[in-house]
């Protein structure tokens, strides 16, 4: 009979909580697994950026390594919400339309083959003529799209994944390695932190927004001359809607800026249709600061090995594509495992 082991999965985000509930479709009948987090869903940290996210799917061209494998693994994550969407209602997701307006579109927009790979699966996608967009864009596209609740997509997760046997532990981890002793015969961790303890390509990147129960029917996305990005994202499920957004790498200040609070109102009130009747003013709920967790390079997903057979899967990095590249992360994280004899081959369904 086989040892009872149990997998150690560390950071409860949400690529945290899509990696732990595509584990448990492939367990041996002789694993557990444990997800180890300081934030969980409902708790409010600067440091637990997922609760903050606005979320909205655009797609990011580009041809290097990186660009690809996310946009496979957005295309991936895309597919999945679709499937969520209409079977669980209670995710928090829907698909409405999505609108893009750029002022400056840099060169992979303009090059068709790297536009092609990140948008050509799109629902309804399609380009936007000259008399389309507003005065001074050069490029514009619609498609269909989800925005996500992030809130609530986190909480329903949790919820799945406790319901089918998984188990939890608020901790703070002074190391990675000290989650190897978190519970009776560990020999496997998934790496999900975020930042990616002492991982000296860890970076944040603060972004600061604004949610506002104003509604609005689509998420557009603008892109200025200057290179700055303003967009709103309505959430489902009467979440209000979220209207950023800044970027501001290596910023610690976990504080608000009532400054570029009214920066972002006075864009949002230009560019996005609002409706009439709120003449230009917001009806603000609060204003919004997280740590994106980004990675020179792109996401670590990789296996490490130590010593007595114990190994570290890492995925973490996603900076502020979290959403986005959640499903599809944690897809490639279980087929390593698989390739290395972590899980079983067939997946429970």
């Amino acid at each position: 009979m086989a040892e009872f082991e149990t997998i150690v999965v560390v950071g409860a985000g949400v690529v945290g909580l899509s990696t732990v509930l595509c584990i448990q479709q492939y367990l041996k009948p002789s694993q557990s697994v444990l997800l180890v987090a300081r934030d969980f869903p409902s708790d409010t940290s600067v440091n637990y950026a997922s609760p903050w996210a606005g979320a909205h799917y655009r797609p990011v061209p580009g041809s290097s390594p990186q660009a690809l494998r996310e946009a496979k693994q957005a295309q991936r994550t895309y597919e999945f919400f679709k499937i969520l969407a209409v079977n669980e209602p209670a995710a928090g997701i829907i698909f409405l339309k999505g609108v893009e307006h750029l002022e400056a579109p840099p060169p992979e927009y303009l090059d068709s083959q790297s536009a092609h790979n990140v948008y050509s699966h799109l629902d309804e996608f399609r380009y936007l003529s000259d008399d389309e967009v507003p005065a001074g864009v050069k490029w514009g596209v619609e498609y269909g799209t989800y925005v996500v609740n992030s809130p609530v997509y986190c909480a329903h997760m949790l919820r799945k994944f406790i319901l089918k046997g998984g188990t939890t532990k608020r901790y703070t981890l002074a190391h990675l390695k000290e989650a190897f002793s978190l519970d009776t015969n560990v020999k496997t961790v998934i790496n999900c932190s975020g930042l990616g303890f002492d991982d000296p390509k860890s970076f944040i990147i603060r972004g600061q927004t604004c949610l506002v129960r104003n509604p609005v029917s689509a998420t557009i996305t603008r892109q200025n001359t200057d290179g700055s990005w303003s967009f709103c994202i309505p959430r489902p499920l009467d979440g209000g809607t979220i209207i950023g957004g800044t970027k501001q790498p290596h910023n610690w200040d976990p504080n608000a800026s009532p400054e570029t609070r009214a920066q972002l109102l006075a864009k949002a009130s230009k560019w996005f249709p609002f409706a009439s009747e709120s003449g230009g003013q917001f009806d603000v709920i609060h204003d919004i600061v997280g740590r994106r967790p980004a990675r020179e390079g792109g996401m670590r997903i990789e296996v490490e090995k130590l010593e007595n057979e114990k190994q570290i899967v890492h995925a973490y990095g996603a900076g502020g594509r979290g959403f986005e590249l959640s499903h599809g992360v944690a897809e490639d994280t279980v087929a390593l495992m698989l390739e290395n004899g972590l899980l079983k081959e067939k997946a429970v369904l």
